[in-house]
C-alpha cells in the first residue's frame, strides 16, 4: 500500500473518475471530487463519507475558485491534482457542429483545466510538491473524422501541459495522460455498439489509480498512456 496521498479530481459522477473516486477511497487515499450531478454527487457523499464530494462546474471559474477556497481552508494541499471532466462533441462533421456545442466543449476540456489548475496549484507551490495530471487521449496525439472538437481540446491539453512543466519548480511535474481506450458513455457516443468491445472502467480504474498515484517529479513533461489499455 502506497503512502496516503490527497487527490483532487474532476468529473466524479460517470466514467473514469467515478471508478478512480472508488478506487482511491478503497486503497485508503483521501479524494476531493466535483462534478455537475447532485444526485450522485450526494450518493458518492453517502457511500464515501471519508471523500469530499461538492458540486461544481469547471467551466465556472469563480465556482471553482471558491472549491479551492473551501477545500484548502484547513491548511491541506493536494498530493495530485487530475483533470478529468471533459465532454466529447456528437459525431459531426465540423462545420456542422453547433456553436453552443464547440463552446461548451472547448469551457470544459480547455478552460475547465486552466481554472483548476488557476486554483488549486499555487497551494502546491508553496509547498513546493505535487503533481498534475491532465488527461488527454489517443485524439489528443492523432484524428478522427467527425470529432474535431474534441480532438482540439485535447491537442490543447498536450501543448498547455507542455508549457506548465517547463514552468514548475524541481520536484513538481505535470503529466499529459491518456487514459486508453475504455468503455464509457463518452466512447458509447462516438464508438457505437463496437465500444462494448473494451475495458470498463472499473476494470480500468485498478490498474490506472496506482499508476496516477505513483507519478512523480521524474515525469514532468512526458505524454504518458496508462499501461495495458
Amino acid at each position: 500500500m502506497p503512502d496516503k496521498k490527497t487527490l483532487v479530481i474532476t468529473g466524479v459522477t460517470r466514467g473514469l473518475g467515478h471508478a478512480l473516486v472508488e478506487e482511491w477511497l478503497r486503497q485508503g487515499h483521501l479524494v476531493w471530487g466535483c462534478g455537475r450531478h447532485l444526485g450522485i454527487i450526494e450518493e458518492l457523499q453517502r457511500c464515501w463519507p471519508d471523500g469530499r464530494f461538492e458540486v461544481v462546474d469547471v467551466a465556472d471559474a469563480t465556482a471553482v475558485e471558491a472549491w479551492a477556497e473551501r477545500s484548502l481552508a484547513g491548511g491541506e494541499c493536494p498530493d495530485v491534482l487530475v483533470n478529468n471532466a471533459a465532454l466529447i462533441n456528437t459525431n459531426a462533421p465540423l462545420w456542422q457542429v453547433p456553436v453552443a456545442e464547440f463552446s461548451s466543449l472547448i469551457d470544459v476540456n480547455v478552460k475547465g483545466v486552466f481554472h483548476l489548475i488557476r486554483s488549486f496549484l499555487p497551494a502546491m507551490l508553496r509547498r513546493g510538491q505535487g503533481v498534475v495530471v491532465n488527461f488527454s487521449s489517443g485524439w489528443g496525439r492523432s484524428t478522427s473524422p467527425e470529432v474535431a472538437p474534441y480532438c482540439a481540446s485535447k491537442w490543447a491539453i498536450e501543448g498547455l501541459t507542455q508549457a506548465l512543466a517547463q514552468e514548475l519548480p524541481t520536484g513538481m511535474a505535470a503529466v499529459a495522460l491518456n487514459p486508453g481506450i475504455i468503455h464509457t458513455e463518452m466512447l458509447d457516443s462516438c464508438f457505437g455498439d463496437m465500444a462494448s468491445n473494451y475495458p470498463d472502467a472499473a476494470t480500468w480504474a485498478r490498474r490506472a489509480a496506482p499508476f496516477i498515484v505513483g507519478l512523480g517529479p521524474d515525469c514532468n513533461g512526458q505524454s504518458l498512456t496508462v499501461p495495458g489499455f
